[in-house]
């Protein structure tokens, strides 16, 4: 897979990914489980949503 997620692109998703999964913890909700989802996009560097649109934030 080809990095097209960048440092603060990366930063972001961590911090909404834990946002989430603390709001579904605080609510006691499931939901919070698709806080996983951004962070683990961006410990891969990867996001299958950027290929299509052809987005990257990442600098080689």
């Amino acid at each position: 897979m080809k990095r097209n997620i960048g440092k603060i692109d990366r930063i972001i998703r961590i911090v909404i990914g834990v946002g989430i999964i603390v709001s579904g913890v605080y609510f006691e909700s499931w939901w919070g489980a698709i806080g996983i989802v951004p962070i683990i996009t961006a410990a891969i560097g990867h996001c299958p949503a950027y290929l299509p649109l052809g987005i990257s934030t990442w600098k080689k």
